[in-house]
């Protein structure tokens, strides 16, 4: 009889924290058994949390960003901000290899630009998590209203997408949470599909005329102002702008050189699901598109499909307020035995950290009357600032020096190409912040729902 020597899950646990890469890091301190685990996130559940981080019900803007831009238009927008953003999530890869001791945005803003940098891009990584987590808990309030056919007043179910969202996110590391973001991809996939699959076998958009004969309106080329093109490509940017919770999972990997992988799979699957989802909708469905797009293929179908996608909507809540959460609660306790001690500091600061995000973001989301046009322009102003300009300068910081003193052609082209991504990231910002105001503007004019509506969101 042959002995098994293939060791226990104990004592494998206890030889991966003996090991010197995980056992002391730089950014969590001294590892050990006696506490959380912060280094436990593998590159497979790496690929999950990227899509989710990225991958939501945004994908559904993609039909209108098409009829506004035009079908090829709108395909060679996905393309490029899929490619920028790619660009700019690499560089936060390398940037960590160089660098262990960075956690978030704001380390790196420290590293370049001193006390001023850490906290600027500090601040505005916070606020902008704040906002899409309140995002969050408002899409998950339509689905809730589009299942139960308004059950109940829609502040209620903000509330309880702000509850469920607290308890699921003060799971205090991301390689325990990783399972929902498999749970949520699945869920926001299947619902998506079902929905693409819907406006292609009916007869006509729920939404359409229902006499005559039907046919999509859908245009190859559109023709929007500057303020409507730009209000799109904002759009656009703000389904790609998860590039800053790329810091914390790339913080949190057991092995940050798989870290590229786990990044191509991502963002190669989030953009073949974007075009694809896009251009079907939008083909069958043209001008007559619902808002939101669950509701294209007519009561039924959208009931079904918000009931299908609720967890992924849950879970997108989940993730974003974990990492607003993490970024305060490493601040406070970054240096000390608390951070990864299961000490009584260490709780109330942790759960303190998530409570007051919940808060924020519920309160901000209900309170707030035009809370749609608020996300646009945090995510016109934030998204890109945080998500494109930042990361030109990483590439110069960690290679402009080198290059300067051994110049190549590879050097010059990536030099180039990361000053022109800061100079277009600045462009698109100011573009889009100034679209996102025109639209604040013309929204303030109209009657609009008082802070905690009951009002049923899943019809607007």
């Amino acid at each position: 009889m042959i002995e098994d020597k293939r060791p226990d899950e104990d004592t494998m646990k206890k030889t991966r924290l003996e090991d010197p890469a995980v056992a002391q890091d730089a950014v969590f301190g001294e590892i050990t058994e006696e506490g959380p685990n912060y280094r436990n996130v593998g590159w497979i559940g790496t690929v999950a949390l990227m899509m989710k981080t990225q991958f939501g019900l945004g994908v559904l803007s993609l039909p209108q960003i098409f009829d506004t831009l035009g079908l090829i238009p709108g395909i060679i927008c996905v393309c490029a901000i899929g490619s920028i953003s790619t660009w700019s999530n690499y560089v936060v890869g390398c940037f960590k290899l160089r660098h262990p001791e960075v956690y978030g945005i704001d380390d790196a803003g420290e590293l370049m630009f001193g006390r001023v940098g850490r906290e600027v891009f500090g601040f505005g990584v916070c606020i902008y998590w704040i906002f899409a987590c309140g995002s969050g808990m408002l899409s998950t309030s339509i689905g809730l209203n589009a299942v139960s056919a308004h059950g109940t007043c829609t502040a209620v179910f903000v509330a309880v997408a702000a509850i469920a969202s607290f308890g699921l996110a003060s799971i205090r590391t991301l390689g325990k949470i990783q399972w929902t973001a498999w749970v949520g991809l699945a869920c926001i996939f299947f619902a998506v599909i079902m929905v693409t699959i819907a406006v292609g076998v009916q007869d006509r958009p729920s939404i359409a005329p229902n006499a005559g004969v039907w046919e999509s309106d859908y245009r190859l080329f559109g023709e929007p102002s500057f303020t409507k093109a730009f209000a799109a490509i904002s759009a656009l940017i703000y389904s790609y702008s998860g590039t800053p919770g790329f810091f914390p999972i790339a913080a949190e990997m057991r092995d940050p050189r798989l870290y590229t992988r786990a990044l191509l799979i991502c963002q190669g699957a989030v953009t073949a699901t974007y075009i694809t989802v896009g251009t079907v909708i939008y083909y069958y469905c043209g001008s007559y598109v619902a808002s939101p797009a669950l509701g294209s293929a007519g009561t039924l179908i959208k009931k079904v499909s918000y009931g299908i996608a609720l967890p992924g909507l849950v879970v997108s809540t989940i993730v974003v307020l974990h990492f607003a959460s993490k970024y305060i609660f490493v601040r406070i306790l970054r240096g000390s035995r608390h951070l990864t001690s299961n000490s009584f500091i260490h709780w109330a600061t942790w759960l303190g950290c998530t409570f007051a995000i919940t808060i924020s973001s519920y309160l901000i989301a209900s309170g707030i009357p035009i809370f749609g046009d608020l996300v646009s322009l945090i995510g016109a102003l934030l998204g890109t600032f945080i998500s494109f300009q930042p990361m030109g300068c990483m590439w110069l910081f960690d290679n402009w020096k080198a290059g300067r003193e051994r110049p190549s052609l590879k050097w010059a082209l990536l030099s180039s190409w990361s000053m022109i991504l800061v100079v277009l990231g600045t462009f698109l910002m100011v573009a889009g912040t100034h679209a996102s105001i025109v639209s604040i503007v013309a929204s303030s004019k109209q009657e609009s729902g008082g802070a905690w509506s009951c009002a049923d969101n899943s019809n607007s």
